[in-house]
């Protein structure tokens, strides 16, 4: 496996925990409630996959300066 999908996939399983654990504290049910449900677990691989292919993707190709017009446009001029 390259360097580009163990950045994606560290990337996407860090930002889908996040993001569905996140979803759970401003939910009104308990966390034992959601987190026996199965919506939870849709959730979570939504997330994950969401996490990996667009978020990953976009975070790795932001890494690159010299290929990515918005690492180039969000850069200070000096």
């Amino acid at each position: 496996m390259n360097e580009r999908w163990r950045y994606q996939i560290k990337f996407g399983i860090i930002t889908a925990l996040f993001m569905t654990f996140s979803m759970i504290v401003f939910d009104e049910k308990s966390f034992l409630e959601q987190f026996n449900s199965e919506r939870f677990y849709w959730r979570l691989l939504v997330n994950l996959l969401f996490g990996i292919f667009v978020f990953g993707y976009l975070f790795w190709k932001g890494k690159d300066e010299k290929n990515n017009r918005w690492s180039t446009f969000l850069k200070k001029n000096k």
